[in-house]
């Protein structure tokens, strides 16, 4: 496996941002830094281009209130009036990329000055630890990584020798970020992975963006159909926790909804009543549901000893919980009683500390980098890890062609599952599981 810097020394060399130089062979002819008094129609004759032309290159000139400002960068498009056989296109690599290394551009903050960066640099230690264990398969890999910080101007980083060589780019981290971006990715035929949050709905019209994250919205809707498929039969029990903050009333809502629609009959009750109020909404007569419409640790704790109560009282009562991706972080603390009352929690990851692969992992992590991952949920390091293997291994066993779509056996923490959105865009993440504490004490997770 070839790398262009070695392991060790790889994120030290490259958290820096490198300087940006126009390159020949590119959609846009060359960058022009903005001098004192200079216009947008002085630019655009100086090179040979309409004031249209320009601001297409340039989208932000499309804002009516945007000013140019003397030291920023701004593209040079080719005019549209150039010959086309004179126009710059990429040269195709004639080799199978099912052979040979695929190249990896990491275009993210890479950087220790914030936790933005911080995060960054551990889920791309993550895709440094994939490749490593991917060159065990005979996938080979040539990574470029770029410092693409929040207040860096793409542009330049997107005209860096090698950039538009990429087989795929892992990023950005920042919508502002995405106009550009999008635009190169579809120039080139270069997959772009989004591993995180980012507005905007560039996937629509570029097959080839790959939106990993999945937003609340995705999620509850996904949830209110995975309750609905398991606990349509249950007797359901809506706790009011009294929480004026939360933002659970969404699921909650949308699942009365879908259960009035079916004239399936429901119970409310408050966090606040008393043990005999509180146990008037269950019955012995079904298997029964609970939903809390709050994710807060502390009225889950309450809810949690207003069960014990109901349940010593009743021996014959059965009792089950849908809960939220929040109690994940809660987990260590209240795992007994996720067993007692078969827990289910949705959620698009499940970090397993006591699995083998991830102990074998973070002691790797640890061995690698000196330092053990962020105690943060998911985990940065196995995000990266998982979505670097599961792109990297399709890509070799399919090729340029890879969809999105392939068995995600191997996945640490994350799985994936790509649709593609519309008739010409990229593929949003639909993968979707309810993490299920089973009262034998297990965990599993169930698919969708």
């Amino acid at each position: 496996m070839r790398h262009f810097l070695r392991y060790a020394l790889l994120l030290f060399l490259l958290v820096g941002g490198m300087e940006a130089s126009a390159q020949q062979g590119k959609t846009w002819k060359e960058m022009h830094k903005v001098k004192k008094k200079e216009t947008i129609y002085g630019i655009a004759k100086e090179y040979g281009l309409t004031e249209e032309e320009l601001r297409k290159a340039n989208p932000e000139m499309l804002d009516p209130n945007y000013k140019l400002k003397k030291g920023d960068y701004i593209f040079i498009p080719y005019p549209s009036a150039k010959p086309a056989e004179a126009a710059p296109v990429k040269q195709e690599d004639t080799s199978d990329i099912k052979t040979r290394a695929i190249r990896v551009g990491i275009m993210l903050p890479l950087h220790d000055v914030d936790g933005d960066g911080r995060r960054m640099v551990e889920f791309y230690r993550g895709i440094l630890m994939a490749c490593n264990d991917l060159k065990k398969e005979g996938i080979s890999t040539d990574i470029r990584a770029w410092n693409v910080n929040i207040d860096a101007d793409i542009r330049q980083t997107l005209l860096e020798k090698g950039a538009e060589q990429c087989d795929i780019i892992f990023g950005p981290l920042y919508t502002k970020q995405m106009d550009y971006i999008s635009q190169f990715v579809k120039t080139y035929g270069i997959k772009l992975v989004i591993p995180f949050s980012i507005n905007g709905n560039h996937v629509a019209s570029n097959e080839n963006i790959y939106q990993v994250y999945q937003t609340a919205e995705e999620l509850n809707q996904s949830a209110v159909e995975a309750f609905m498929d398991r606990f349509g039969d249950h007797n359901v029990v809506l706790v009011d926790c009294n929480d004026p903050n939360s933002n659970k009333g969404i699921f909650t809502s949308a699942v009365r909804k879908r259960l009035e629609e079916k004239k399936i009959t429901y119970h409310v009750t408050n966090l606040s009543n008393s043990d005999d109020t509180f146990a008037r909404a269950f019955t012995t007569d079904k298997p029964n549901v609970v939903i809390l419409n709050t994710g807060r640790s502390t009225e889950l704790t309450t809810a949690l000893g207003k069960l014990d109560a109901l349940t010593n009282a009743n021996k014959k009562i059965s009792v089950s919980l849908f809960g939220y991706n929040d109690w994940l972080l809660y987990e260590k603390y209240n795992l007994e009683r996720f067993y007692k009352y078969d827990t289910y929690i949705p959620t698009y990851y499940y970090y397993n500390a006591s699995t083998a692969r991830t102990l074998e992992l973070e002691n790797a992590y640890r061995k690698w980098f000196g330092a053990s991952m962020m105690n943060a949920l998911p985990r940065f390091a196995l995000t990266g890890y998982d979505q670097a293997t599961f792109f990297l291994r399709g890509m070799h066993t399919v090729g340029k062609n890879f969809s999105g779509n392939m068995p995600n056996k191997y996945a640490v923490q994350t799985q994936y599952k790509f649709e593609k959105v519309g008739k010409n865009g990229g593929s949003k993440n639909r993968q979707f599981m309810l993490v299920h504490y089973n009262k034998n004490k297990s965990i599993s997770s169930i698919t969708f």
